[in-house]
């Protein structure tokens, strides 16, 4: 557990200090049998990103001890072919005049990798920046981790520099590792002993780990640079032991081509994901017309059902916003459950700038609202699981709400 431990000697303290959140007390024991049984699932959107930088390690140690059923690492490739967590390939992008527009680590300010800075066109844009491909792995091991957001997230700033670019093998035995904690935790008795968090069996041998949620993001681009995702994302699945239909892994993308590539290559659960708007990158490349609001029809969803097992849905496709508050409920959820798919719905965050204005705490942008209503008012929906930046937040609300049923 060696990992583990660096990543708590290192972070738990700055981070317990900073942000004076006590700690979810479904980390680490069995106590959420009973209502947990029928709770939705937590994933941990690039880990406890609301509270830390994304895609860190501690971002997704965090998340775990938040409640977190599932960490969410987004995957791209390095120059020497590894899977890295970057919420794009982009790890810095200029606006026209050389300023900084977002950055997730310090690349722009390290005066030897100046020369690496470059125009590429990622999905039809063109973007002004730095690109992991264009990195070995050694060489973003230099670079340090930055908050990607510093407008809305000031707070997070603190961690910036902090911590390194994970490989997807390193969230991977950062998981191992938590589980092994949690079983060990379940054998000496420190859980409650009636089974693991969400009610499924009894004593230590069936604890439910913590899980991961992989997407593999632009995969026609990196297939066209000769780096197709799929085939080092399934090995790197395969050596740690998620094989099957039951594995605790969902692997989900907004393209439709690499999914149905990836069922003739693994048994894991593949999730589609639909965007509010626009269409799959694969379908603009074959000239298929079809939109992601087309995939969310009934006939739309029977077809995901042939290659996936679930959807990860825009919030909007679910209840549509009407002069920035909530709508009417479409029927999303219950045409997605006929079709035999489970329904994860994106992105809920506590700032009041990503809030429907009907939760909104104030006029700051900055400011937590009731995330804990929006996220009630979807789970009435029936929807399975969530993706949350702020899993502390999250993981309370959920559990308010299975508490109420």
């Amino acid at each position: 557990m060696k990992l583990l431990r660096l990543v708590q000697t290192v972070t738990a303290a700055a981070v317990a200090a900073a942000l004076a959140l006590p700690m979810s007390a479904s980390a680490h024991d069995a106590d959420a049998t009973g209502a947990r049984a029928r709770s939705p699932l937590l994933i941990a959107h690039r880990g406890a990103s609301g509270y830390v930088p994304e895609h860190t390690l501690a971002a997704y140690w965090l998340a775990i001890e938040q409640g977190a059923d599932y960490v969410e690492p987004d995957l791209v490739l390095t120059k020497d072919g590894v899977l890295v967590a970057r919420h794009e390939n982009a790890i810095a992008i200029l606006h026209p005049d050389g300023s900084v527009r977002e950055a997730t680590t310090d690349v722009a300010e390290r005066p030897e990798f100046a020369s690496r800075k470059t125009t590429k066109t990622i999905d039809g844009v063109a973007i002004t920046g730095w690109f992991t491909e264009d990195f070995t792995l050694a060489e973003l091991k230099t670079l340090r981790a930055r908050e990607r957001i510093p407008q809305i997230r000031a707070a997070n700033t603190r961690f910036n520099d902090m911590f390194e670019i994970p490989t997807f093998e390193e969230v991977l035995q950062l998981v191992q590792q938590a589980n092994e904690r949690r079983r060990e935790a379940a054998r000496d008795g420190k859980g409650d002993g009636k089974g693991d968090r969400h009610g499924h069996g009894h004593g230590h041998d069936r604890v439910r780990p913590i899980g991961v949620y992989p997407e593999t993001k632009h995969p026609s681009y990196f297939a066209g640079l000769g780096k197709p995702l799929e085939e080092p994302l399934v090995r790197m699945l395969d050596r740690y032991g998620y094989r099957g239909a039951d594995a605790p892994v969902f692997i989900q993308s907004f393209e439709v081509g690499n999914l149905r590539k990836l069922k003739r290559m693994t048994r894991v659960p593949l999730v589609q994901l639909l965007n509010g708007s626009g269409q799959p990158y694969d379908f603009t490349l074959s000239g298929d017309r079809r939109t992601y609001a087309d995939l969310a029809k009934p006939a739309g969803l029977a077809e995901i059902s042939s290659y996936a097992q679930g959807i990860g849905a825009n919030t909007s496709l679910m209840i549509p916003l009407v002069a920035g508050r909530l709508g009417a409920p479409t029927t999303l959820v219950k045409d997605a459950h006929a079709a035999g798919l489970v329904v994860h719905g994106w992105t809920f965050r506590a700032e009041n700038v990503f809030l429907p204005d009907d939760f909104d705490s104030s006029a700051d942008p900055a400011a937590l609202g009731n995330l804990a209503g929006q996220i009630e008012a979807f789970l009435k929906l029936g929807m399975d699981g969530l993706f949350s930046d702020q899993s502390f937040l999250a993981r309370k609300a959920i559990d308010q709400y299975v508490g109420k049923r």
